[in-house]
């Protein structure tokens, strides 16, 4: 019998996404399906996995846009899959080329992208009112031809692609439990008042008061991730509080997980601005510092309230609130067994819930049913 086969396809993600590669293609291998992967870099095999590469994306945001993503798709269509299953907004003109061509099409939406053009730093309120208008109509367009759209989880209750597309399941971007859940070790040994944030490094994000909290918490925080724009990290620099950071740059998993073993809490603290706020569910950091046993600060969504409150696993503050922010470390830090009761009702949140083999039954099930047409 043929083993089905799959193709998922990226033009922005780099090589080997967690999400995409780690997750959702290596379930399916494992699941029986013949699997490739356009994306950047090199053409090679890993995990039974097929990477096409497709070379280095061009500097300029338009020419990824448009010819960098048209290269994926003519990539893609040389693999002849059963099913497809593309994952940035750019490639939707293409994801109703291959419908048409009589293919089964699936569109995973990391983000909620219209909400994400309606904050970009580079336009204009106007353009971006504009933009995020045009995205929306034309993803309106393409989703009612495609066989699925997936989302991450939902927003503020709601799951904005219901009515939209025929199948709209919400898959989580959940921890895989074989890696930073079992690399956890209690007797690692902690350094003196750390604590950390791993993930871009923007105003946003809620670094700068990170910073400044954690300075007047007498903490010392170490940063992993790339800094957006450049002149973010100068301006970062110039700060007194400073000299309370350690920046590692971007680490590979191996060194998160090192990171967060001599760690003590994660942070995860993102400002009011966009969508973030509206999400029903935490980023991965968080579900990586949850795993390796982190009492977790998060800011105050109706969603993160609720959650600590149901697993006790962190507390929530104020990024806008230095003070407040500040408040919070230095709890954590100075009531130990607090924080280590935290770190383990954590690890058990992600034992029993927040995990990607609850997340891949439903993937699977997606793909079962769309091969039934």
């Amino acid at each position: 019998m043929r083993l089905m086969k799959v193709c998922h396809i990226t033009s922005v993600h780099r090589s080997e996404d967690v999400r995409i590669f780690h997750k959702e293609c290596i379930s399916l291998v494992k699941a029986g399906y013949e699997v490739y992967l356009v994306e950047q870099g090199e053409s090679y095999e890993k995990n039974g996995v097929h990477i096409v590469g497709i070379g280095q994306p061009p500097a300029g945001r338009l020419k990824r846009m448009t010819l960098f993503a048209k290269q994926a798709y003519r990539a893609a269509l040389t693999v002849d899959a059963d099913i497809y299953h593309f994952h940035d907004p750019e490639l939707l003109p293409w994801g109703v080329k291959l419908k048409k061509k009589g293919k089964r099409v699936i569109f995973d939406s990391h983000e909620r992208y219209v909400e994400q053009l309606r904050e970009k730093p580079y336009l204009p309120p106007w353009a971006a009112a504009l933009a995020a208008m045009l995205y929306d109509s034309y993803e309106r367009h393409a989703l009612k031809q495609f066989d699925a759209a997936i989302l991450p989880c939902t927003f503020e209750g709601k799951n904005p692609f219901q009515g939209r597309c025929t199948r709209t399941p919400i898959i989580s971007n959940a921890a895989i439990l074989g890696e930073f859940y079992d690399r956890y070790n209690p007797t690692a040994l902690k350094k003196d008042r750390q604590i950390c944030y791993v993930g871009g490094l923007t105003e946003n994000r809620g670094i700068t008061v990170g910073i400044k909290a954690a300075a007047k918490a007498g903490a010392h925080l170490t940063l992993a991730g790339e800094f957006s724009p450049p002149s973010y990290e100068e301006r970062l620099r110039a700060m007194a509080e400073f000299s309370y950071v350690d920046y590692r740059g971007t680490l590979s998993r191996i060194e998160i997980a090192d990171l967060l073993s001599e760690s003590r809490i994660g942070l995860c603290a993102l400002l009011d601005r966009g969508q973030y706020w509206k999400l029903d569910t935490f980023g991965i950091k968080v579900f990586e510092y949850m795993s390796m046993g982190l009492p977790v600060i998060l800011h105050p969504s109706a969603y993160n309230q609720k959650m600590v409150e149901q697993y006790q696993f962190g507390l929530c503050a104020d990024p806008e609130n230095t003070d407040e922010f500040a408040a919070v470390i230095a709890f954590l830090l100075d009531c130990p067994d607090e924080a280590r009761r935290m770190g383990e009702n954590g690890r058990k949140a992600v034992r029993e819930q927040f995990n990607w083999s609850v997340e891949e039954k439903k993937l699977l099930t997606l793909y079962e049913d769309i091969l039934k047409i």
